[in-house]
């Protein structure tokens, strides 16, 4: 069995599988009402295989949520790593969540709607939504505070803006939404 916290070995091509399609589906339709038996279906592979990779259906959503978290990481580190100023980075991490919100697709932010359906804050799936969230808003104020001597409240309300973007972009015109995203980061950033 492929341990997900060792790096050093490739995850085997029927847990990739499972992980993409479970991914996929639990994105596009929601935690809750997608069960095991569709997932082992769709990924071809069988139930014992699922279990060998995934002890349970918690392990598979935090499997999925993680590698949310790391792709938000690697896409944030790209701008991070660029070098820029802390404004322009900002406006780089802007328009990277707009132009997420105009993907095919899109159906808001995987951490919102996961937190969603496990509203328990000591259930692991919940905690795992903490957790990104949390580097997150300190990712944005630690760029912030490049800018102003008070980056929290910055901070706060860009991750607000951000949200409020992910949850309008699956329900009013994306191009609008990420518009009007970008024009209250600008707003922020000349606070």
């Amino acid at each position: 069995m492929v341990r997900s916290s060792d790096t050093s070995v490739k995850p085997s091509e029927a847990r990739e599988r499972l992980l993409g399609t479970a991914s996929r589906i639990f994105y596009a339709e929601g935690i809750h009402a997608v069960g095991i038996d569709r997932i082992v279906a769709e990924a071809q592979v069988t139930r014992a295989t699922l279990y060998r990779h995934f002890p349970g259906k918690d392990d598979l959503i935090l499997a999925y949520l993680r590698q949310a978290d790391q792709d938000i990481r690697a896409q944030m580190g790209g701008a991070l790593a660029a070098g820029m100023p802390a404004d322009d980075a900002i406006r780089a991490i802007a328009n990277a969540i707009a132009e997420g919100i105009r993907s095919r697709g899109f159906r808001g932010c995987a951490f919102l709607n996961a937190v969603a359906e496990y509203p328990d804050p000591a259930h692991p799936v919940h905690q795992a939504v903490l957790e990104h969230r949390q580097w997150f808003l300190d990712t944005v104020t630690g760029l912030l505070a490049h800018l102003t001597d008070e980056p929290g409240p910055a901070a706060r309300h860009f991750v607000m803006l951000r949200d409020g973007a992910m949850a309008a972009g699956c329900l009013f015109d994306p191009a609008l939404i990420g518009e009007t995203f970008r024009d209250g980061v600008e707003a922020l950033l000349r606070r």
